[in-house]
């Protein structure tokens, strides 16, 4: 592990630096690649800073991607910030660059990159930044990127109700309220659906399976997606709404893709359930992990390992 000093020192010794943040991307991985890009390149105006990857139809009010040849990749230095596992960063041109650096908070079963930051105990990514941004004497937290970050972490800690805000995610919080941002906005933005989207949110109650243990499971598949008239980055958006019923537990949506396979979201109020989903070609945070399934005869699989890990859970009295 690296300490913040060695990466600002990286940093400074690059003219060309690119910043990656992982596929599909949510707020903090956004936030925490523009949060990052924005700060370099306001204290270091000579360097040329580019943010790469797909955009994101829904959070393209948060932050856009820019074009990143292959020649940009040449003598770089390349930075991935809230990606566990390099099949997941969204550009596989990632190891081209001169020299690697991962930053992030999910628990770090692929060390990639010649220098590593990991804290699995911040609450996002975008906390690590403004921390990484706090430790420096040259780096400076503006307004612009507070906004950033802010939007990070409002976005991993759900608005501030997951058991991974902490003290400190607060106090961080504060200081970005104390610069200007309007945080009531970006909360407002974040809150926000479609009609479309909303329609979904009560059709997940109707095609929900809830287990007596409390685990569940909705399968949104292409059928439905195209009846509703969504699209799959729409459908993705819905994955905190079985936990909101007193009867859920942990729960998986399965959002089925254009080839078939299907995109699995596992979120969970207490049972562990990263373990499972590394089993299916996934990970992330104890109570919070993505998957693969490549057809629903896994999904089905994986719904019933669910409900062993809820059952064990609940025979535990936890």
């Amino acid at each position: 592990m690296n300490s913040f000093a060695e990466i600002i020192a990286t940093i400074k010794k690059y003219d060309k630096i690119i910043i990656l943040r992982h596929q599909n991307p949510d707020p903090d991985a956004l936030g925490s690649q523009a949060g990052l890009a924005t700060t370099i390149r306001q204290t270091f105006p000579n360097k040329k800073v580019l943010i790469g990857g797909n955009n994101t139809e829904g959070l393209k009010w948060l932050s856009t991607v820019q074009e990143v040849t292959d020649e940009d990749y040449k003598d770089a230095l390349v930075i991935v910030t809230d990606t566990a596992n390099q099949p997941r960063i969204d550009d596989q041109r990632f190891d081209d660059g001169a020299f690697l650096i991962k930053i992030d908070h999910h628990p770090n079963d692929d060390a990639y990159g010649d220098q590593l930051f990991v804290n699995i105990d911040a609450s996002s990514c975008s906390e690590i930044i403004a921390d990484l941004i706090d430790s420096s004497d040259e780096l400076q937290l503006t307004k612009e990127v507070a906004y950033y970050l802010y939007a990070g972490i409002v976005g991993d800690t759900g608005r501030f109700l997951y058991p991974a805000t902490t003290e400190h995610t607060m106090c961080v919080a504060g200081k970005f309220i104390a610069l200007g941002v309007d945080t009531a906005a970006i909360n407002n933005k974040m809150n926000e659906v479609t009609l479309k989207q909303a329609k979904l949110q009560g059709f997940i109650y109707d095609i929900l399976q809830i287990d007596e243990s409390g685990a569940a499971l909705a399968v949104i598949d292409l059928d439905l997606m195209k009846k509703l008239g969504l699209t799959q980055e729409q459908a993705n958006s819905v994955v905190s709404t079985p936990g909101r019923l007193m009867e859920v537990r942990s729960w998986m949506e399965a959002v089925q893709k254009d080839d078939g396979t299907f995109r699995m979201h596992i979120r969970s109020q207490g049972p562990v359930i990263n373990e499972m989903a590394k089993e299916h070609d996934g990970g992330g945070h104890p109570l919070a992990s993505g998957a693969t399934a490549k057809d629903l005869d896994e999904v089905k699989q994986m719904f019933e390992e669910l409900k062993d890990i809820v059952n064990q859970y609940n025979q535990k009295g936890e």
